[in-house]
């Protein structure tokens, strides 16, 4: 198997007369894995935010050079960065291609010298990101728990009102009912800072025919999510596990070490 400066020299030095068109395809398979990968870090600065996740923090390392208490998510931020210019440089040889002269000129050459390997030395990095945040990830599952809770039973609404109709409830009634104090309990969220109350008012009133019991039950994320288990388990089984496999003699090799 060709190494990663093995692979470059030959994309770099094979015959001058290749279609240009090859470049392109080269970068955008490199394109599509930091898209990939920038999908990845945005989801991770998100969560972050939400004191969900969290990307591996060093012992000595310095969050923020003016606040001491932050901890930013610096290696997802790189990605992001290092993604952003592999994404721009699939212009160059998109470009190239379309306006070569005959055979070829020396400014397809020139561009191709920058941009081919910057592509692959910058998904090189990005990986290596990627690998270390992910070994090291960190999941808050109390603050997990906490934030569902407070929006379950928003997410649930569809669920409490199929119960109150199955107890003999009108549901276009409800249904109204359901909305006016979804937007009164929001209110009370959004702007007075106040817990979601919505449980407790759908529970007051008595068209529904649930207790506040009754309610919480129904508010069990077990029963919420469908099918979501199952696929991601099928995925795994199906799609990830056998490249793993298929690979596992390269991944046994990889160390990765982030300076931040």
């Amino acid at each position: 198997m060709l190494k990663k400066w093995d692979l470059i020299k030959y994309i770099l030095y094979r015959g001058q007369t290749y279609t240009r068109k090859l470049d392109s395809r080269v970068l955008s398979v490199l394109s599509q894995i930091a898209q990939s990968a920038s999908k990845f870090a945005n989801d991770m600065r998100l969560l972050q935010h939400e004191k969900e996740l969290e990307e591996p923090f060093e012992k000595g390392q310095i969050g923020s050079s003016a606040m001491a208490y932050k901890r930013n998510p610096m290696r997802s931020e790189r990605i992001n960065s290092l993604a952003r210019h592999v994404m721009t440089l699939t212009i160059d040889p998109t470009i190239t291609a379309a306006t070569q002269w005959l055979e070829r000129t020396l400014d397809d050459s020139a561009n191709k010298r920058i941009c081919v390997p910057e592509s692959f030395l910058a998904v090189d990095a990005i990986l290596i990101l990627y690998a270390n945040i992910s070994k090291n990830i960190v999941v808050y599952e109390n603050v997990i728990k906490t934030n569902m809770m407070q929006e379950l039973p928003f997410m649930a609404t569809e669920e409490i009102l199929m119960n109150a109709v199955l107890k003999g409830g009108d549901r276009q009634e409800l249904h109204e009912k359901i909305r006016v104090y979804s937007m009164e309990a929001g209110k009370q969220v959004k702007e007075l800072g106040k817990p979601n109350d919505l449980v407790e008012r759908i529970s007051a009133d008595e068209t529904f025919g649930l207790t506040k019991e009754e309610i919480m039950q129904l508010l069990n994320p077990a029963h919420l999510c469908g099918r979501a288990p199952k696929q991601v388990e099928d995925f795994i089984e199906e799609r990830v596990n056998p490249v793993l496999e298929k690979y596992s003699n390269l991944l046994q090799d990889i160390s990765v070490e982030v300076n931040v």
